[in-house]
């Protein structure tokens, strides 16, 4: 049975400050860890006004200390963005705190815009490095050697799992090429899904960590009792797509009941291009959805967004998706 996981977004809502956003996503994982879902993760965003997951390792610590045994990780850190050595001391410190429950994925876009990549002192060059920047990290990560004069405190020996995240060819050479599992953001760049899990798979090298390939697919995913009911609560996440387009990343917005009134057919276009693998419907639609997409992927893990702007609707969405993916709940 393939495994069920989140990706939390944690949403700034019109109706809810960064604060309630960041308790909101710990009260997911609570829901999720008894649905008998896997892992859930947040991802680095800077300047977006509706996303609060900036500080993400800080974020990481949150969820964690609300939740008992689902993972908890980062999908992902924008590795150009830092000093690999910092990363290591900050995910080796919640390995220390939460055990066996901490993940780091790694990416390489800036996960922002150029003058706010700037204002992180950092250089559109420094993506070029992230192939050994990854390498930094994991052996800053391991166990230290007896002459090793730079350690990083306390997080050597601590062995935090690593995962490549890409949306094209190139995070799909590199899973393959390091033995790292490889999970792939179809839910907003699906068009190079297929290929780059063929890379991945072709390129396959076994690791320490990794005896053979592992894959996961992010996938927009929103559940409800109706067809129509899930259609309509995704105008939420439509129209976040369509004021990216505009240069209006704002707050997140209620759902609407005529989403064709929100934006333009070429608007239209190109949010549906980047959502073109999202499920969305009855729990029956569901799993219908999930079933052709594990058939056609031979995805290990989906990592699930569900973009619904209300908190209680939002948890009803993960519930129906559990069950529709034939996870089992913690007893």
């Amino acid at each position: 049975m393939t495994a069920l996981s989140i990706l939390d977004l944690v949403r700034v809502t019109e109706e809810t400050d960064a604060r309630g956003a960041l308790y909101n996503a710990r009260d997911v994982a609570v829901h999720a860890e008894a649905l008998g879902y896997r892992r859930i993760w947040v991802a680095e965003h800077h300047n977006m006004a509706g996303i609060a997951s900036a500080a993400t390792s800080v974020v990481i610590g949150h969820i964690a200390a609300g939740t008992k045994t689902i993972r908890v990780g980062a999908g992902g850190i924008m590795l150009p963005n830092h000093a690999p050595y910092v990363i290591a001391e900050q995910f080796g410190t919640l390995a220390r705190l939460f055990p066996d429950r901490i993940d780091l994925g790694l990416g390489r876009a800036p996960g922002t815009d150029q003058l706010t990549l700037r204002a992180l002192r950092r250089t559109p060059e420094s993506a070029e490095n992230f192939p050994q920047d990854v390498l930094e990290v994991q052996a800053f990560l391991a166990v230290a050697g007896p002459n090793q004069r730079i350690q990083a405190v306390p997080a050597a020996g601590t062995d935090v799992p690593l995962w490549i995240l890409g949306s094209s060819n190139f995070g799909a050479m590199l899973a393959g090429e390091l033995g790292l599992p490889y999970a792939f953001a179809s839910h907003f760049a699906p068009e190079l899904l297929i290929q780059a899990l063929q890379i991945y798979r072709a390129r396959f090298k076994p690791s320490e960590q990794l005896d053979r390939p592992y894959t996961m697919v992010g996938v927009n995913i929103i559940a409800a009792d109706t067809d129509e009911e899930a259609r309509r609560l995704a105008t939420t996440q439509q129209m976040s797509f369509t004021n990216i387009f505009r240069g209006a990343r704002g707050l997140s917005q209620p759902p609407i009941d005529d989403i064709e009134s929100y934006w333009s057919p070429s608007e239209k276009v190109q949010a549906m291009r980047m959502l073109a693998r999202s499920i969305i419907g009855s729990p029956a639609t569901v799993r219908a959805g999930i079933d052709a997409l594990v058939a056609e992927t031979g995805a290990d893990e989906l990592m699930i967004v569900s973009d619904v702007y209300d908190h209680q609707k939002r948890l009803r969405s993960f519930e129906l998706i559990a069950e529709a993916g034939g996870i089992t709940p913690q007893t």
